[in-house]
């Protein structure tokens, strides 16, 4: 919500500090660029140290970053201090999907994730609200403050809230053990990490390298990178219809992203139904689970949905002859789109590359993050040279430019898949290891208990 809160107050920030609204809007950039930078630097803090500790942290400082922001005196220090807020508040988006993950089974996990998607996903929808009325009334410098107050009571919740890293519970098990017995051979099989250097070497290289070389991952970034660009210009589009051109005032022009929230939330109700379609496909005889591109068959509805929206509203925003109601209604069928794609392409990412789903998803997280930060920056150009008409049509263009790719890997998925050399290799993985487990199977003894989760060594 911090994120587009900003954009309630272009105007008034750059009339403020004498500046364009452009270099204003870098604010809302930036902040991007930060969440790029964050999700790749503090996820693989919060699988050494644990989510909490990462979390409370991260939260404290992101809440002392905001106040500088509310009294600052010169744009460039609310630009500076954005960037590196958004950094800091980063470990909640980056942290959160994990431990959705460690105390959600399978099963339930979509819906699960749905769910926590409301946050992430409608939070940059209300922040126009919000933040709309609080510039208004308060003014800009308010919307910071009402952050404030929300993030102090989110420091609370994270407070409270107990660790969920299975790893790390079960260190701190073996060294309460170790402290309880006086017995230094109590040890869980994740007491030898590796150092820090070396964990950030291999996530911030892996990421940027699978996001070069994988197919999946050429074409599923450059999919949800557009996406996620084309709604983050929307925050500039939206004031410049509603604001500019229908003459709403400032709180009431944010009103208009209530069609893109309410999209957002049917397809959270309507889960059980897309899980149904999704469990309908065929059972890989290998997973026994159905592939991951039967989550593409959902992706293929939003990619029709979104353009269609995006279009509807291009032709429905100006003039003001056509009633109001019809561009935000226009904001339903695009924001049911883009949370859809969201949630199941990001799910296809993750359940195509198994253990290196978080590498995948960095790299997405990055290009996504960069892309959506460089577009609202060309929003108000865009809008003034080509007119609200078609420059909303241009983006609808642009959508209907990369509907084939979901569609091309729910027909050609697999043998796509079957073309990755790291997704080859870790079912070489699994096959030696299926052998081996049948191997021990078929001799009759009793399997060695390898790694336990905790166990007590024997002295020499």
């Amino acid at each position: 919500m911090y994120s587009t809160s900003y954009t309630a107050g272009l105007d008034e920030i750059a009339k403020d500090f004498n500046t364009s609204v452009t270099i204003v809007t870098l604010g809302l950039t930036l902040y991007l660029f930060g969440l790029a930078v964050g999700s790749v630097v503090l996820a693989p803090l919060s699988e050494m140290y644990g989510r909490k500790p990462v979390g409370v942290i991260s939260l404290v400082v992101f809440i002392l970053l905001i106040i500088p922001c509310g009294i600052g005196n010169s744009i460039e220090a609310l630009l500076v201090t954005r960037f590196f807020g958004a950094i800091a508040g980063s470990a909640m988006i980056s942290s959160a999907p994990g431990s959705v993950a460690d105390v959600v089974d399978d099963d339930r996990r979509a819906l699960a994730f749905s769910i926590w998607s409301i946050g992430p996903l409608n939070g940059p929808v209300f922040g126009p609200i919000i933040g709309g009325f609080v510039t208004q009334y308060l003014g800009w410098r308010w919307t910071n403050w009402i952050l404030l107050i929300l993030s102090g009571v989110a420091f609370v919740f994270s407070c409270i809230m107990k660790e969920t890293y299975a790893p790390v519970l079960l260190q701190k098990k073996a060294a309460k053990m170790r402290m309880e017995t006086d017995d230094p051979r109590w040890w869980s099989r994740y007491d030898h990490k590796e150092s820090l250097s070396g964990v950030l070497k291999m996530n911030l290289s892996r990421p940027f390298v699978m996001a070069v070389t994988e197919p999946i991952c050429i074409f599923w970034n450059i999919y949800i990178s557009l996406v996620y660009a084309i709604l983050y210009l929307c925050f500039v589009a939206y004031p410049i219809v509603f604001r500019e051109i229908r003459g709403w005032s400032t709180g009431m022009s944010g009103l208009a992203f209530i069609g893109i929230g309410i999209g957002g939330l049917i397809v959270v109700f309507v889960e059980p139904l897309l899980r149904k379609l999704i469990n309908s496909h065929k059972i890989d005889p290998e997973t026994g689970k159905v592939s991951p591109e039967a989550m593409v068959s959902v992706v293929c509805i939003a990619a029709i949905l979104a353009p269609v929206g995006q279009m509807w509203f291009a032709w429905t925003c100006s003039p003001t002859s056509v009633h109001w109601v019809l561009p935000i209604l226009a904001g339903i069928p695009f924001g049911a789109g883009n949370t859809t794609v969201f949630i199941y392409a990001s799910n296809y990412l993750t359940y195509s590359y198994g253990v290196y789903a978080a590498s995948a998803m960095a790299g997405n997280a990055v290009m996504r993050s960069v892309i959506g930060g460089v577009f609202p920056l060309v929003g108000s150009y865009m809008y003034g040279r080509l007119g609200a008409n078609w420059a909303g049509t241009l983006l609808a263009l642009l959508e209907v430019l990369i509907i084939p790719i979901p569609f091309v890997f729910y027909r050609y998925g697999y043998k796509i898949r079957m073309k990755s050399a790291l997704i080859r290799a870790m079912q070489v993985d699994k096959k030696k290891l299926d052998g081996k487990r049948k191997a021990l199977d078929k001799s009759g003894k009793e399997p060695l208990l390898v790694a336990p989760d905790i166990e007590k060594k024997e002295e020499v």
